[in-house]
């Protein structure tokens, strides 16, 4: 099933990510993205896996508390944060670099993470993260227009086609939900 996936400022937006040249990975500083069930299971049958790439703070929290915080954000769990950063950071995102080894770099990664900076406002438009756009609050310098000249069409191509295979899965689970009705 084919979704076209309207971004409202996708033509004019400026984006790229320059982790590992510039940038150390400052969004999953004091990241917690929220968890969908699916991608709780997910993470939870694979921890085994995660477990000897993270930090060791981050690896004693994760197996004496569990991965995931008690914090809630748009009613989803959120996941935890050890000294600062994401307990799944670890010089670059431990879920990335696994399922990039698999053959998927957003096999593990939570929505969020994976989208980032598409997200969808309150109106469910999708759109890109820049600042001055839908009252973006969080001051990361990729977010800002101004610190890149490459068109955000181009730099998020993957995440533009993520979001559009998230969004035919979800119309294909709805459509079968109708039809078992």
């Amino acid at each position: 099933m084919a979704v076209s996936l309207p971004v409202v400022n996708l033509a004019t937006a400026t984006f790229e990510c320059i982790y590992g040249r510039g940038c150390d990975g400052i969004c999953c500083q004091n990241g917690r993205p929220s968890v969908y069930p699916d991608e709780q299971k997910r993470i939870a049958d694979n921890l085994k896996k995660f477990l000897p790439l993270l930090r060791p703070e981050a690896r004693e929290l994760v197996e004496n508390v569990g991965h995931l915080s008690n914090r809630r954000k748009d009613g989803l769990p959120m996941l935890r944060v050890v000294k600062g950063w994401c307990v799944f950071f670890n010089e670059g995102c431990v879920l990335h670099k696994v399922g990039a080894a698999e053959g998927d770099k957003y096999r593990y990664k939570p929505a969020p993470c994976s989208l980032f900076p598409l997200a969808r406002n309150d109106k469910g438009d999708w759109y890109v993260r820049q600042h001055g756009v839908e009252g973006e609050a969080w001051d990361l310098f990729c977010l800002n227009p101004q610190s890149s000249p490459m068109p955000a069409a181009e730099s998020l191509a993957d995440e533009v086609a993520l979001a559009e295979r998230y969004m035919a899965e979800d119309a294909a689970t709805e459509e079968k939900t109708k039809k078992a009705k």
